[in-house]
């Protein structure tokens, strides 16, 4: 019996927690030892109902309906979910002629485009439900999706496929059924539709997708094979001719999302080995494509980078140095059988795949860069007659000097070359490309002044001629991007930097390009960004430091005169000024994984560096930037999301969070807000974390219940016994707000605590706003407990003493505040309303309500009389004859 009685209130703990089906499960096991526990029925019928199980739900309430016949809650419950249920079998039977109807239009050939159209999207928004998918499965729906599919027709094509995607989201014994239907995506529309649906798939067979969706479980034996299937599938697709570079992009995307592990303490890496056993060679290939040579795959702009970015993924997934030893093994194999010297089109296929690597894990690259004759090949292609061929060696040279060590090689043996090249060539592809390769070995010092590679100038003139590409639109993209990617290494030098920001025409120029398809862009664009508001982290000088590096001759960086606080301040109004927060929530949006977690930390750190002056923060609301920060402070890496989360902190402290964070994106504001509150986090981001919850908190009492959920309540108390006065008082003004909450209120009349003990002290204070915000929530808390009130006697004997001081504080607020509270302690008790008669707040009352009317201090004056009123009432007083 004992355990039933266990299992039994751990089903309450699960309701409560909203953990509907463990609730179920418990509710379950006690139901076992107790066919007629009522209280485990009643609590297995409300889970049930959560889980959209009404018909379960149903006979449990019957049962406990039928043990206790009179109970008002249980006959209520009956009758709800009575009611409910003939609703359910009512859509359920006119589901079923409505699913047949729509599949009669769409298959038509004579119905008219807009009929379609409008059955196709009825039968995408049945799918997302349960009981629309299932009538849609159950109707033969799955063998005339297909034919929609072989209709070819694209708006046919991307109604099955979503209409697949509802139908398959959560339920495994669905994916199974589906057959595996591979669509290659002609559109970009179909290719996302296409990806949307393996992902669903992918993640029904995984359990990836953790949300509750009331869908039976359904039995599917061992899922393995199935996500063997699927990955050998994908990387069949992105070798296959017939598949369109958006379908191969979508293909890229998949793999890096789902095979490399999440967490790196998970042990299980067997997807990522399967996929370099099967597929590494593959995924080479597509980095070697040359798209200016005949009979290439075809491909978007995106498509080279993103197989990068996905061998970095595959190789930083690996443990240890045998399975790496393995990924370099298979690198060189494939690299070394390309090369030909019989074969100009096999060598440059070789370079552009080492290109590949270099971008992607360059630890790898880089040695394969340094074999025998790897080297002396990029030369002698740089010397051909072929455009091409100098293309894929400049770039090569210039992926090749990535890092500094590499570049001090690189400017010995390749400076020379490319300024030949840079001087000699007529042709502005490869001429913009030599010129990005000098920026960047001219950047190899970073930011520091004394480091400079070239002559006082020559970085400035080379920017110069950067700024000039970028902005001549009859240059391509692709090779207008080259321009960006030079300013991106030479605005290290400050000069640079300000020269940039005082061309308007270039900026714009930057951030139409950084809106466009080419996402490749975008890692140039945020370094850019980045150098110029200097929101790159900056080691602390120690002047002790530098004076014992300067005794023992060690190099010391120095600052550049141009990147002290106010340059940089001219540097953040000129970027407002010409746009950069609408190119931002456009690079924000980019759905690929081209937008890796480095470069989501980039534009966190520009976010924040925008924020940093107050007055620029409702440009950055108007424009988007409020929306655009969430997704940043939700993923990506730790420091991107800390500084996503603080430039949030800053915008929801002083903004109205209605306008700044509009409909239901608010409440995917509190945690990121929440996160900051953590004891690690330095004083301004507590600080303005707890002021941008006190905006929310003051809002509605959803967004209340979602800052509690989010466990904010025991920082924002911590906070409250803060040293540091601000935080402190922000601490308490968000408590203020917060105690409207049934939850916060009870906590303050648990015993054993001195939360409450800890408001009244706070109140005699000196700080005015703290008083203030301490009044306020004692003020609201007695109004909702009467208990509190008789409690607030007991935690001090100071209470009656600052309870005067309040009421004759010379802020109004304050003395307002501590009147309600005098007239809430005389409505709740009467022996307590006589001690504070007998006391000197009768005359304090007295003074109070005895002044004249005064529109500036009604309030107060109001206050004091109805707290007088009640006193005659309870006959404490008397009126005078």
């Amino acid at each position: 019996m004992l355990l039933g009685v266990i299992h039994r209130n751990r089903s309450a703990c699960y309701l409560k927690k909203e953990n509907y089906a463990q609730a179920a499960s418990d509710a379950s096991r006690a139901i076992d030892v107790n066919a007629s526990d009522i209280k485990a029925l009643y609590r297995r019928c409300q889970a049930y109902e959560k889980l959209g199980k009404l018909d379960m739900a149903f006979k449990d309430v019957q049962r406990c309906a039928t043990i206790e016949p009179k109970n008002k809650t249980f006959l209520e419950t009956l009758r709800r979910l009575g009611a409910e249920i003939q609703q359910k079998l009512k859509t359920t039977f006119s589901t079923d002629s409505r699913v047949q109807n729509m599949f009669d239009i769409l298959l038509e050939e004579e119905a008219d485009k807009e009929k379609k159209e409008k059955a196709a999207n009825n039968l995408i928004v049945l799918a997302r439900e349960d009981a629309g998918a299932e009538r849609i499965f159950q109707n033969n729906g799955m063998s005339l999706l297909i034919q929609l599919i072989d209709t070819g027709k694209p708006e046919m094509v991307l109604a099955a496929i979503r209409t697949l995607s509802g139908m398959c989201t959560g339920h495994k014994a669905r994916v199974r059924d589906t057959g595996w239907i591979w669509e290659d995506g002609v559109t970009y529309k179909i290719a996302v539709a296409t990806c949307n649906l393996f992902q669903c798939v992918y993640d029904s067979l995984t359990g990836g997708d953790k949300r509750v969706y009331g869908k039976e479980e359904s039995l599917v034996l061992d899922s393995t094979k199935d996500l063997k299937t699927i990955l050998l599938a994908l990387l069949d697709m992105i070798v296959n001719k017939n598949v369109s570079g958006h379908g191969r992009d979508q293909a890229l995307n998949l793999l890096s999302k789902n095979v490399p592990r999440k967490d790196k303490k998970d042990q299980d890496h067997s997807k990522t080995l399967f996929t370099i056993d099967h597929g590494l060679k593959k995924i080479l290939k597509v980095c070697g494509q040359v798209p200016d040579l005949p009979n290439q795959l075809p491909m978007t702009d995106n498509t080279q980078l993103i197989a990068s970015i996905l061998l970095n993924k595959l190789y930083d997934d690996l443990r240890c140095d045998p399975e790496r030893d393995n990924f370099r093994d298979i690198c060189d194999e494939y690299i070394k059988n390309k090369f030909d010297p019989n074969n100009m089109d096999k060598n440059i296929h070789a370079i552009n795949a080492l290109s590949g690597l270099l971008q992607g894990p360059f630890e790898v690259g880089n040695i394969l860069a340094g074999r025998q004759g790897v080297m002396e090949m990029m030369v002698a292609l740089c010397g051909s007659e072929r455009e091409v061929d100098q293309l894929v060696a400049v770039e090569a040279l210039i992926h090749a000097s990535s890092k500094m060590s590499r570049a001090s090689f690189i400017i010995t043996n390749g400076v020379s070359l490319l300024k030949d090249i840079y001087k000699k060539t007529k042709n502005e592809k490869i001429k913009i490309r030599a010129l990005v390769g000098l920026c960047k070995l001219g950047s190899a010092g970073g930011d520091d002044y004394s480091m400079r590679q070239f002559a006082e100038g020559s970085t400035e003139k080379l920017a110069k001629q950067c700024r000039k590409w970028l902005c001549n639109p009859s240059i391509d993209v692709r090779t207008r991007k080259w321009a960006i990617e030079g300013l991106a290494y030479l605005t290290n030098d400050a000069d640079v930097k300000d020269d940039f920001v005082e061309d308007e025409p270039a900026m714009r120029a930057m951030f139409e390009l950084s809106k466009s398809t080419d996402k490749t862009i975008l890692y140039a664009v945020a370094c850019t960004l980045v150098n110029c508001t200097n929101s790159y982290d900056k080691k602390e000088i120690i002047p002790e430091l530098v004076q014992l590096a300067q005794f023992s001759k060690q190099h010391v960086p120095e600052q550049h005169p141009k990147d002290k606080k106010d340059f940089v301040a001219k540097r953040v109004k000129r970027l407002l000024k010409a746009g950069v927060i609408s190119a931002l929530t456009c690079m924000v949006k980019a759905d690929s994984s081209i937008l890796t977690d480095q470069t989501k930390e980039m534009l966190a750190r520009v976010f924040l560096a925008l924020a940093e002056d107050a007055k620029d923060r409702g440009t950055i609301v108007a424009q988007g930037g409020g929306k655009a920060l969430i997704p940043l402070a939700l993923e990506g890496t730790e420091a991107g999301k800390i500084r996503a989360s603080h430039a949030l902190a800053k915008i929801a402290a002083i903004s109205n969070p209605d306008i700044a964070f509009p409909g239901e994106r608010i409440y995917e504001v509190v945690r990121p807000l929440v996160s900051l509150l953590n004891t690690e986090r330095d004083g301004l981001q507590n600080y303005e974390a707890l002021m941008g919850l006190t905006n929310l908190a003051a809002l509605n009492d959803k967004l209340r219940v979602k800052i509690i959920k989010e466990k904010a309540l025991p920082e924002i108390e911590n906070y409250m016994f803060e040293e540091h006065e601000q935080i402190r008082q922000a601490a308490t003004e968000c408590m203020c707000n917060l105690v409207v909450c049934k939850e916060v209120q009870e906590r303050y009349m648990e015993d054993g605590n001195d939360k409450l003990k800890l408001l009244v002290l706070l109140c005699s204070e000196d700080d005015e706003k703290l008083q203030r915000a301490a009044a306020g929530a004692l003020a609201m808390l007695t109004a909702a407990q009467k208990k509190l009130c008789t409690k607030l006697t007991l935690v001090t004997v100071q209470w009656m003493e600052i309870l005067q001081r309040l009421c004759l504080h010379d802020n109004l607020q304050v003395q307002h505040r501590g009147l309600v509270i005098v007239y809430n302690m005389l409505n709740a008790d009467s022996e307590l309303a006589k001690k504070l008669i007998e006391s000197e707040i009768l005359e304090i009352l007295s003074v109070i309500g005895k002044q004249e009317d005064n529109p500036s201090k009604q309030e107060v004056i109001d206050v004091a009389r109805s707290c007088l009123v009640k006193a005659m009432d309870l006959g404490l007083i008397k009126p005078f004859s």
